[in-house]
């Protein structure tokens, strides 16, 4: 028996069933909440356009198609231009964010495993998250890099072997917290040398407006964007806990607006984490932490 579609209602109901799986997997791949719902939001627009009345395995068929959304995404994001931490708009959802299915993902996930992620190729990055986190077998992965089953299983075992030699990322929050002040003293004094020291050669800043990668362009966003918020005099910042790591948070009348979130690793920051958005920003595990 088939998964075939007897109406769209049906389509529909069928495609929700998936829905938690496919937005797992998205994340995975894209490391963004934001994009992932994209992704998912694409596999449908894909599967209402099409005959799946051949169909044996919906399930499969999405996570197939969700695999192709986000490589394009993935290859999009390390063919543009350098995104300033400040820079666009909140990507769009049809669908209302869940936090507390984005609170399991990002425990599921793991910070460090993100952070590892965001150094490899989009192919690597597919191979390994479909077949090692999924169990996708390679003759399918094949497909949607467009490379052989043999060359599907190199690209997951490089992949792999990057992921088991990763640093874990230090979780004594006094170092971080050191590490986080000294980060926030140069950007407010624009001392891009200082920045650079403090961050890791490959550090990555993560946004709803996309990657900037490297200690330099991270640095000088992070420059230009605490300069435009000391100019102006509603926004007030404070350290804080935001998911379990330092960051700091941006509020405006006692409400957060905006987060930055910190991965420190041997004294160095390997990831920063930003939500530009006021609600997803409200929507944050957010602690106060003594100035």
């Amino acid at each position: 028996m088939t998964d075939a579609p007897h109406s769209t209602e049906f389509l529909a109901e069928r495609f929700e069933s998936h829905r938690s799986h496919l937005r797992a997997v998205a994340y995975r791949m894209l490391g963004s909440q934001a994009e992932a719902e994209d992704a998912v939001q694409e596999a449908w627009l894909r599967l209402s356009r099409s005959d799946t009345s051949e169909v044996d395995n919906l399930g499969g068929w999405l996570t197939t198609v969700v695999g192709r959304v986000c490589l394009d995404m993935l290859r999009t994001r390390k063919s543009r231009a350098e995104q300033p931490l400040d820079s666009g708009a909140p990507v769009p959802t049809d669908t209302a964010p869940d936090p507390e299915q984005d609170a399991l993902l990002a425990d599921s996930v793991g910070v460090a495993l993100l952070v590892v992620l965001e150094t490899l190729s989009p192919a690597e990055r597919l191979a390994f998250v479909l077949h090692d986190l999924f169990a996708v077998p390679f003759d399918e992965v094949a497909t949607i890099v467009g490379r052989t089953p043999t060359a599907a299983r190199q690209l997951a075992s490089r992949a792999r072997r990057r992921v088991q030699g990763a640093e874990a990322p230090d979780t004594d929050l006094v170092r971080q917290r050191r590490v986080v002040d000294a980060f926030l003293a140069a950007a407010r004094e624009g001392d891009l040398d200082a920045l650079v020291e403090v961050l890791d050669p490959d550090v990555v800043a993560r946004s709803e407006a996309g990657v900037t990668s490297g200690a330099v362009a991270v640095a000088s966003s992070a420059s230009r964007y605490s300069q435009a918020a000391l100019a102006q005099p509603a926004l007030i910042t404070r350290p804080a806990l935001i998911g379990g790591n330092v960051g700091f948070v941006v509020l405006v009348d006692g409400r957060p607006v905006r987060t930055l979130s910190f991965t420190v690793a041997h004294d160095r920051i390997t990831a920063i984490d930003i939500t530009t958005d006021a609600a997803r920003a409200a929507d944050q595990d957010i602690t106060l932490l003594d100035v």
